[in-house]
């Protein structure tokens, strides 16, 4: 196992507070895509998605996915938020010809088993108003295999929806679930999607430190169909409880399932967004940092990793 050094680029300051009495940042981003030069950001305190440019300095915007005001009380806001953990980009279908995002609650609670569709235009910005889907059924089939559901990443790769399971302390399995993608933008079309029965579900042991296991926190697909993941290692034994952060890693699982290799960071960052680019046989990779308190801003880092 490696070791990876991550270069802070920016935080992620925004030209407005999301609402009263909030800074204007992002503080715990939890999802990251890349679509031409737009940074788009979940985080999972927030009821928006956070808009950046690669390569500026200029502070981001906020686009709005669902009505309504979360309470600023830690624990009354922690209840109620939607808890976006992931975030993908979709490809072209129906009424979106050139993609949309889904951003995606965990699962792991009732309010946290909704999610956003925004619309894309051909230069990659956001276009028309999001739109919000109910993923209750869809959920349903999942926790039946995961009690502890916690849906942390999503990728589209190969005809299928790859969605990221992601253990604790408690129930430490890593998965990754598929599901075929045709149905699946058919359903999202209708804005409910019904029970969906995983085509495959592969289990992963990421190791651990100190009795911690590493536990995915997001994933991107390169054009081979491999997958980049990140993993934290978060000192807590449920899907509700926040923990120190003892380490976090970077690796690759192949389209065929296996784990192809694991990276440790060099400093336990507890990130929770990811992208990466392909330059040869080198990846550049952005990250995304969820600091578990909203009076810091989140981060984005670079960081460079062999294929």
């Amino acid at each position: 196992m490696g070791s990876i050094a991550l270069t802070k680029l920016r935080e992620l300051d925004l030209s407005a507070a999301p609402s009263a009495g909030r800074h204007p940042h992002v503080s715990a981003a939890s999802g990251l895509v890349r679509v031409h030069s737009f940074l788009y950001v979940v985080a999972d305190d927030e009821l928006h998605l956070g808009v950046f440019r690669e390569g500026s300095a200029a502070p981001g915007h906020l686009v709005r996915l669902f009505d309504g005001v979360l309470p600023d009380a830690k624990a009354a806001r922690k209840k109620h938020k939607p808890d976006f953990e992931a975030l993908t980009l979709l490809p072209a279908y129906g009424d979106y010809p050139h993609g949309a995002l889904l951003a995606l609650g965990s699962g792991s609670t009732r309010h946290r088993k909704r999610g956003a569709l925004i619309g894309l235009d051909a230069q990659g910005a956001v276009h028309g108003h999001p739109r919000a889907v109910d993923l209750s059924d869809f959920l349903a089939p999942l926790e039946d295999a995961f009690p502890a559901l916690n849906i942390e990443g999503a990728v589209v790769s190969g005809g299928a929806l790859h969605l990221f399971q992601r253990g604790n302390k408690r129930d430490a399995r890593n998965a990754i679930i598929r599901c075929s993608l045709p149905p699946f933008l058919d359903a999202l079309a209708c804005g409910r999607i019904g029970p969906i029965i995983p085509s495959a579900i592969d289990h992963f042991d990421l190791g651990q430190i100190d009795g911690i296991p590493f536990c995915f926190t997001d994933a991107v697909v390169l054009p081979n169909g491999n997958m980049v993941f990140i993993a934290i290692a978060e000192d807590t034994d449920n899907t509700y409880d926040d923990g120190p952060c003892a380490g976090a890693a970077i690796g690759i699982v192949g389209n065929d399932g296996k784990l192809r290799c694991l990276n440790r960071l060099d400093r336990p960052y507890k990130v929770e967004g990811v992208d990466a680019r392909v330059d040869g046989d080198v990846l550049n990779l952005l990250l995304v940092t969820d600091g578990d308190d909203a009076e810091r801003a989140a981060c984005l880092f670079a960081a460079t990793m062999e294929r």
